[in-house]
């Protein structure tokens, strides 16, 4: 899909990162500071219990996987995990994945985010990830040719899904039916054993892809 220059998404509200506070105890990982370089940053929104998160980071060695977990049980279930596997590329973040973002992430320093079976916000689509502002500046911390992957078993949030990142957000996508025997959830785990049909949506950041966040940061990271 060539991208065009009067780009659908900026003409939606915009997303307001400056009114967003640090979170509470707000600390940047080692792999964000400095002139690192991040080929292989991913970002994971929604992170649950860990169980994608620690297979990840125990499948590839050579990503460094970020997981925020905003809930406090699932969280705390998901560090004494990852404190028990010890795995050197994952960080596990406690804290509202929006704000966290905003005051810890750079611009186009991921190359990947996943998104996996979040809440569906089915009384209030606005909160669905690609209804909202806040998808133009996730985007603007994604690199060229960077990726997001979004699974759902909802059918209707995969459709939402789906038509506003043709339509509005102009990204390249593929959506493809889970099969049936993957794992990488417990709560894909669960819908899969029900007999469920689970989707995935992957977009792609193309080459040339401008938001209004391109150059936008935080003036200080800790």
């Amino acid at each position: 899909m060539t991208v065009s220059s009067e780009l659908t998404h900026q003409k939606q509200r915009a997303f307001q990162p400056q009114k967003l506070s640090a979170p509470r105890n707000f600390i940047v990982p080692n792999i964000i500071k400095g002139d690192t370089s991040h080929d292989s940053l991913v970002l994971e929104i929604g992170a649950g219990k860990g169980k994608h998160a620690l297979s990840f980071a125990a499948q590839y060695p050579e990503r460094h996987l970020i997981a925020i977990e905003r809930t406090r049980n699932k969280f705390d279930a998901f560090a004494k995990l990852a404190a028990q596997q010890q795995s050197p590329n994952l960080d596990a973040i406690h804290a509202d994945a929006v704000a966290w973002i905003v005051h810890a992430i750079k611009p186009n320093s991921v190359a990947k985010i996943f998104i996996l079976y979040p809440n569906p916000e089915q009384h209030n689509p606005n909160q669905q990830w690609l209804n909202m502002p806040f998808f133009e500046f996730l985007l603007s911390r994604l690199q060229n040719g960077g990726e997001v992957v979004l699974a759902t078993n909802i059918e209707a949030y995969m459709d939402n899904a789906e038509q506003q990142a043709t339509n509005i957000w102009r990204l390249p996508n593929e959506r493809y039916q889970v099969a049936n025997d993957s794992q990488r959830t417990h709560f894909e785990v669960k819908y899969l054993a029900r007999g469920e049909v689970c989707w995935e949506l992957r977009m792609q950041k193309p080459k040339g892809y401008q938001t209004r966040f391109d150059n936008w940061q935080m003036t200080v990271l800790n």
